[in-house]
């Protein structure tokens, strides 16, 4: 089936206009800006020789300094990762507390809600017939995990029921959980029972940015919270990369109703002319248009179980699956002045920019750590410990130490460059328990060295390395690369 979009010349004037790559001079000033709010303070974005921009160090270095603690523009939690860790929908910290990650959880798997299963979650809950504290009441609504590091255990003891509802109600404390505390849980400020945040702060930048137009509560800015049901579904169904693009289009609609609202600011009922008003759209789509793009359909790497003859049906089996999407999104959140934005041309892009741009969002989970810590009591405190706190270890398994797992796009991170030998890597320490990239530098970097990462295993064999590299658009020329062709 062949997608035909007609669009008139104008229209697609607009996106091709919001498709240009920015001037150095736009760059440069966006970054700097950019960087003022970041740490650390000591580095620079400017054109490099091969790749449009990269980072480069404005101080030296030493092996394992931070370089960077970077902000994601727009995030997510995976889908199936939410049955697993309750985490907060802004900064991506875990909320509640101990024995609330832990309860939450073994409610659900006593419920039958597997990471496969979220789209009944809501109803396997509501129906459940158990009693449910208070401040609770809503946490298990949240849709649904994956796996830090291990994989579910076969060997699970299940808890009783009751024991399993204390420690969710909030009725049974664990012995030195209070040495692991966590923010309290603040509701979505719309009212829906899928976003949960760390603080009345976090809840008011994520409505601002974002939320206020994805929310499926009462208090929806959403000209149809049933159309963006449907939304989120086929995303959770084939994608979630859909829920990122939804992200990215309202914030950019938020932004461009802001700018329009300070322009009108004093100016009564002044109309402002159809040109001025595109040049707001394009003020707006500024952050993302920082992003390196290509549609969808034609960077995503080709599936090893596809066949390189059937490649054309593979990328247009894509392009529908996006077309589909976007219709669905289109009925939830349509605004007629951003209209370009709703696009196929644009969505294939913004898509394909997290594609080739993203970055893991990985944090750790303190239930985990909890246990690491009465594993080194010393006795005869850590048997008394156990006498309680084994019997729950035993029903979650492995899965005790499944962390917060998504994907996120980063402004400055996703200007760094690859390299089969760089000097730095994303690496998150024992502090860093939030949703920011963390980049630190593997080796010493001089002041005016660019940085770099890799974005795939730099150790596979230079053909299979060039292969990779090839999905996202470049032949990589680095140190190690010129050693071996």
């Amino acid at each position: 089936m062949e997608i035909i979009c007609p669009i008139d010349k104008q229209f697609s004037d607009q996106i091709a206009a919001l498709l240009e790559p920015p001037s150095p001079h736009e760059v440069q000033k966006y970054f700097e800006e950019l960087l003022a709010t970041r740490q650390c303070r000591c580095l620079k974005v400017k054109p490099t020789a091969y790749h449009g921009k990269g980072v480069y160090a404005e101080t030296d270095f030493k092996e394992s300094d931070l370089v960077l603690k970077d902000q994601m523009l727009a995030g997510a939690q995976h889908s199936s990762n939410k049955v697993d860790c309750l985490v907060c929908s802004y900064c991506f910290c875990f909320i509640g507390s101990i024995e609330l990650q832990i309860g939450r959880k073994l409610f659900l798997e006593q419920l039958g809600v597997s990471p496969n299963s979220e789209s009944h979650m809501q109803k396997d809950c509501y129906n459940s017939g158990s009693s449910v504290g208070e401040d609770d009441s809503d946490v298990e609504d949240q849709q649904v995990s994956g796996k830090c590091a291990s994989s579910p255990s076969k060997d699970k003891i299940p808890l009783p029921k009751d024991v399993v509802e204390s420690l969710f109600n909030g009725e049974m404390q664990l012995p030195y959980s209070e040495k692991f505390p966590l923010p309290p849980i603040v509701s979505c400020p719309g009212g829906c029972k899928e976003n949960y945040y760390c603080s009345k702060s976090c809840a008011e930048a994520d409505w601002e940015s974002f939320h206020s137009l994805l929310c499926t509560g009462e208090g929806s800015k959403s000209s149809s919270t049933k159309a963006l049901l449907k939304f989120m579904e086929h995303a959770n169904d084939t994608n979630d990369i859909f829920l990122l693009a939804a992200k990215v289009i309202s914030f950019t609609i938020l932004r461009h109703r802001n700018l329009k609202e300070s322009r009108h600011e004093g100016k009564g009922k002044h109309v402002i002319s159809e040109s001025r008003d595109f040049s707001l759209l394009l003020e707006a789509w500024k952050p993302v248009s920082m992003g390196y793009k290509r549609r969808w359909w034609d960077c995503i790497a080709l599936p090893d179980d596809v066949d390189g003859s059937d490649e054309a049906s593979f990328r247009m089996q894509i392009k529908e699956l996006a077309f589909t999407s976007l219709q669905l999104l289109k009925a939830a959140i349509f605004d007629e002045e951003c209209k370009p934005l709703l696009s196929l041309e644009m969505y294939g892009h913004i898509i394909g920019m997290f594609e080739l741009n993203n970055l893991d969002l990985v944090v750790e989970s303190p239930v985990e750590d909890y246990f690491l810590y009465i594993d080194d009591l010393p006795l005869p405190g850590k048997e008394e410990a156990e006498q309680t706190t084994k019997p729950i270890l035993d029903a979650l398994g492995d899965d005790y130490s499944i962390c917060c797992q998504g994907t996120a796009f980063f402004p400055l991170q996703s200007c760094m460059n690859h390299s089969c030998r760089p000097n730095a890597k994303a690496f998150k320490r024992e502090e860093d328990r939030d949703g920011q990239a963390t980049i630190i530098a593997l080796q010493p970097i001089a002041r005016g060295e660019e940085i770099t990462i890799s974005y795939i295993d730099e150790d596979l064999p230079f053909e299979e390395r060039q292969a990779l590299l090839a999905d996202y658009g470049f032949r990589c020329r680095c140190s190690k690369c010129l050693e071996e062709a």
